[in-house]
C-alpha cells in the first residue's frame, strides 16, 4: 500500500473506534458553510446565464421578425445574405461555446495522461486550442457566400429552401470534423503520453528514480490541481 491509502486506512480505523486523540478540525464549520455559500453562487450564475442565453434569443428571433420585410401578402421575404450572417453567427457561437466546454472537461484527462509529464500536457491543451479555433476559422471562410448560389434558384434575391439546406449542411458540416478529430485526439493522447513518459525515462546508469509512491502522490496532487481550475472555472460562469 501507498503512503496515502496507509493515512487513509488510519483515518478510517480511528473513526471507527472512537479514538481520543482525534479532533474536529476548527474551521470544519467555516469551510462546510463556505462551501455551501460557493455552490449557492454557482447556481445563481448558471441560472444568470440560461436567462440571459433565453432573453437573446428571443430579442434575436424577435429582431428578425421584425426587420425582415414582407411582400404584398404579408409574408417574410427575407434576402439571402441575412440567413448566411445568421449562419456565419451560429458558427461562431458554436466555436466560442465548444471550445472552452471541451477544455473544461478535458483538463483531468489530459493530467492523467501527462502525469509524468505536467508542463507538456498544458502545452499540449493550450496547442489544441489553437488547432480548434483555427479550424473554425477557415471552415467559415471557405464556406461562406458572397453572392447567392447558382442552384439557389431565386430571381428576387430572397431565401430559398436550397440555400436553408445549404446552411444546415454547412452547421452539420464543422460538427461532423470537430467531432472526429476530436475522437482522433482522445485516442492519441495517451499514446503520445506514453511517449514523451518513454522519453524522460533516465539512461542507464543514471541515479535511481523517486519511488512509486512520490509519483502516485504528484499524480493525484496534479489531478486536484485540475479539478480546483475546473472548479475555478464554473465559478466565473
Amino acid at each position: 500500500m501507498t503512503a496515502p491509502e496507509d493515512r487513509f486506512g488510519d483515518a478510517v480505523r480511528a473513526a471507527l473506534h472512537h479514538d481520543d486523540d482525534a479532533r474536529t478540525s476548527p474551521d470544519l464549520f467555516t469551510r462546510v458553510v463556505d462551501s455551501i455559500d460557493a455552490d449557492r453562487l454557482r447556481r445563481r450564475r448558471r441560472r444568470t446565464v440560461a436567462l440571459l442565453w433565453a432573453s437573446a434569443l428571443i430579442l434575436v428571433t424577435a429582431a428578425v421578425l421584425a426587420l425582415t420585410p414582407r411582400n404584398s401578402k404579408g409574408v417574410l421575404a427575407m434576402p439571402w445574405w441575412v440567413l448566411e450572417l445568421a449562419t456565419t453567427a451560429v458558427l461562431i457561437a458554436i466555436a466560442l461555446w465548444l471550445g472552452p466546454f471541451i477544455k473544461r472537461f478535458g483538463r483531468a484527462y489530459a493530467a492523467d495522461v501527462f502525469h509524468d509529464n505536467p508542463l507538456t500536457g498544458k502545452s499540449y491543451i493550450v496547442l489544441t486550442d489553437v488547432v480548434y479555433y483555427l479550424i473554425f476559422a477557415a471552415y467559415i471562410l471557405f464556406t461562406a457566400h458572397f453572392e447567392p448560389a447558382d442552384d439557389w434558384r431565386s430571381f428576387v434575391g430572397d431565401v430559398t429552401a436550397a440555400q436553408v439546406q445549404a446552411e444546415v449542411v454547412r452547421i452539420g458540416g464543422i460538427l461532423l470534423i470537430i467531432g472526429v478529430l476530436h475522437g482522433l485526439n482522445i485516442v492519441l493522447m495517451p499514446v503520445l503520453g506514453r511517449l514523451f513518459s518513454l522519453n524522460r525515462r533516465l539512461p542507464p546508469g543514471s541515479p535511481a528514480q523517486r519511488p512509486a509512491s512520490d509519483d502516485a502522490d504528484e499524480r493525484s496532487i496534479y489531478r486536484r490541481a485540475a479539478e480546483l481550475e475546473r472548479a475555478a472555472d464554473d465559478d466565473r460562469r
